[in-house]
């Protein structure tokens, strides 16, 4: 490694390169530039020698091709200790190049536009710019390469440090970010690729999907564990638009159940609650307001909504701010707080409040889950059933009051872990059966759950009645009305015990298992 004496400067992002060159100019390194960076630096004073003018062949094609020359890449592609490459050099006349600062047109921002045409993503495909960071980077021990200008304070203060020089461990460091970076770069060309190219197949042959640091977490599931929050591209739904307006710092768990919370209170047009507790419901209604719906679900399980995640899809104002604080919990996330609302929650500062008006956006992407060796990819279930267009498969047609409590139910069980029971009002849960390893044990683990009687409760399941028992066990409860998936080959069976108990029974023929 050598002092640096030539940088090669092309940025689609401007932000702090004209202090980034006055320091390299002050250390006496030579700048090549190109287009609109030459102009920004030359307008700031800085000398400034064109690509064009070094490589004798005009910028052309509007601007596609620019830099890709054996004069610019014999310099930054030839090893500093190999004689063979150092006399190439001197034969064709081309220079070495130290250092490559460069950053690629707009791709992401330019897609993210809504109308965007076909023509303006391809236009904003850079080619020249990932084509001298490789470049460069294959040849980190001699040349240095700056993708991030959150990196240009740093390597200036190194370089003064070390006499116009980088160190190695610096180098292959600012390498590794661009592989990272040019990886991104292609993957969000291939996704948008697919977006707009109808394909057969549903599944790539590779999955490629990039992900940004959001933030680092305390810790994960549990504190031995290290976590962070990536997030991804585009106009879904992203827990990373919620705004933080006190509280500490979200972890792990904060936000694995504040997305199911979330996805909970979404189910509904009218004001809902959904409280979470280790990822599970542990109560929801829906109301006139925030605190109406807030009130009823707390009654469901008042004991596991102590340090849980509530959130809402309507406003949460002072009422709502005042039974919320009664107990202990750990984030509120809704559209949108009133000022007293936030007034009431500051006297409890560690509560984490999110705010997120555009939580209606729409959840895109795939459902994944990370097993040993790999990923199981799905699509996220956002199946609906419009409940009230059902009829009944028994003798008894449910009553409007039943069908409005089916219709809830159903929204919720979706949401709840296999096997899953609940039963329900037509506006709020009474009992929640969670992840038994038998349906009838869920029947009765929602059952014993409940605090209120559950005399006139409906109840939706997740998946279909294998057998009688649970229907036999649900009547026992005072349950009138039942939804479920069907498809048991005992389904005339479950049909038949409904008949005899006097319930009605709707069949969706959609399931909604959550493992």
């Amino acid at each position: 490694m050598a002092k640096i004496k030539r940088a090669l400067i092309s940025v689609s992002d401007k932000t702090g390169i004209v202090e980034m060159a006055k320091a390299l100019d002050s250390m006496g390194v030579e700048i090549l530039s190109t287009g609109g960076t030459a102009k920004a630096l030359r307008d700031a004073g800085i000398n400034v020698r064109d690509v064009s003018d070094y490589t004798g062949f005009p910028e052309m094609l509007d601007g596609r091709l620019k830099t890709l020359h054996p004069k610019i890449h014999g310099g930054l592609l030839a090893r500093r200790d190999n004689e063979k490459d150092m006399e190439d050099l001197k034969t064709h006349g081309i220079e070495p190049i130290d250092m490559v600062i460069v950053n690629l047109y707009p791709f992401e921002q330019t897609i993210s536009k809504e109308g965007v045409t076909f023509t303006e993503a391809i236009e904003n495909i850079d080619i020249g710019g990932p084509t001298m960071l490789r470049s460069a980077s294959k040849n980190l021990q001699d040349v240095a390469v700056v993708v991030d200008p959150k990196d240009y304070e740093a390597i200036i203060q190194e370089m003064q440090n070390l006499d116009g020089d980088l160190s190695y461990k610096t180098r292959a460091r600012l390498a590794k970010k661009v592989f990272e970076h040019t990886a991104r770069y292609d993957t969000l060309i291939a996704d948008y690729l697919s977006s707009v190219i109808e394909e057969e197949e549903v599944f790539p042959e590779t999955l490629t999907m990039t992900f940004r640091l959001g933030s680092a977490l305390r810790y994960g599931e549990n504190p031995h564990q290290r976590a962070a929050f990536y997030y991804e591209k585009s106009n879904s739904l992203n827990l990373l638009d919620a705004k933080k307006l006190q509280g500490k710092d979200m972890s792990f768990n904060n936000y694995y159940d504040t997305h199911s919370a979330l996805m909970l209170a979404l189910e509904f047009d009218k004001p809902a609650c959904a409280i979470i507790k280790h990822n599970n419901p542990c109560g929801v209604a829906i109301g006139e307001k925030a605190a109406d719906a807030y009130v009823k679900a707390f009654k469901t399980d008042p004991v596991s909504a102590f340090g849980g995640v509530i959130a809402f899809n309507t406003e949460v104002d002072g009422d709502a701010a005042k039974e919320l604080t009664k107990i202990f919990i750990e984030v509120v996330i809704a559209p949108s707080f009133t000022d007293e609302a936030l007034k009431i929650f500051s006297e409890k500062p560690n509560i984490r409040i999110l705010e997120m008006p555009d939580m209606k956006k729409p959840i895109k992407g795939w459902d994944i889950k990370r097993i040993a060796g790999g990923v199981l990819l799905q699509d996220w279930d956002t199946a609906k059933v419009d409940v009230k267009s059902l009829k009944a498969v028994t003798k008894r047609q449910p009553t409007p009051d039943e069908l409005e409590g089916l219709d809830f139910a159903w929204r919720v069980v979706k949401h709840v872990k296999s096997n899953a029971i609940v039963y329900a009002f037509k506006d709020r849960t009474a009992g929640l059966g969670i992840g038994q390893t038998s349906r009838v044990f869920s029947t009765k683990a929602g059952a014993a759950n409940a605090v209120v009687d559950l005399k006139g409760t409906v109840v939706a399941s997740d998946g279909f009645f294998p057998f009688r028992d649970g229907i036999d066990t649900i009547h026992e409860m005072g349950v009138t009305a039942v939804i479920q998936p069907g498809g048991s080959v005992k389904d005339d069976e479950v049909i038949k015990a409904a008949d005899e108990h006097g319930m009605a029974m709707i069949i969706t023929g959609v399931r909604h298992f959550k493992h």
